[in-house]
């Protein structure tokens, strides 16, 4: 039986990954290893490995979250001083999905979706 998922994405720094996603974002940190981070927010849990040669232009990590409240976190994250993607700004989607997109330090795609 499945019972959930976490992702596993890049990150170049520790303390730059752990500053966005804890001081800014409201993550708790849950984890910290050598070359790993592991972070909560409410049901999200997310795990970081240590990439040190990420080129971020060239890296495709991505997480879709689902939400209850999309306007309330689109606020939040702009109220935090996170930049919204240009491409990824809240809009309601053909697929049924009022959606918007960030990226961290490491430029993991982070697109937060609500059903309309």
């Amino acid at each position: 039986m499945l019972i959930d998922i976490i992702p596993k994405l890049p990150m170049r720094n520790k303390n730059a990954t752990r500053d966005f996603y804890i001081s800014r974002f409201g993550f708790e940190e849950i984890g910290d290893y050598e070359g790993y981070l592991m972070v909560r927010k409410e049901n999200i849990e997310i795990h970081f490995f240590e990439f040190n040669d990420l080129n971020p232009k060239e890296n495709y990590g991505q997480v879709y979250i689902r939400t209850k409240d999309i306007e309330h976190v689109y606020e939040s994250l702009i109220a935090n001083k996170i930049d919204i993607h240009p491409n990824g700004t809240l809009s309601c989607k053909p697929w049924g999905q009022k959606e918007f997109s960030i990226l961290d330090p490491d430029s993991n795609l982070l697109t937060f979706g609500q059903n309309i």
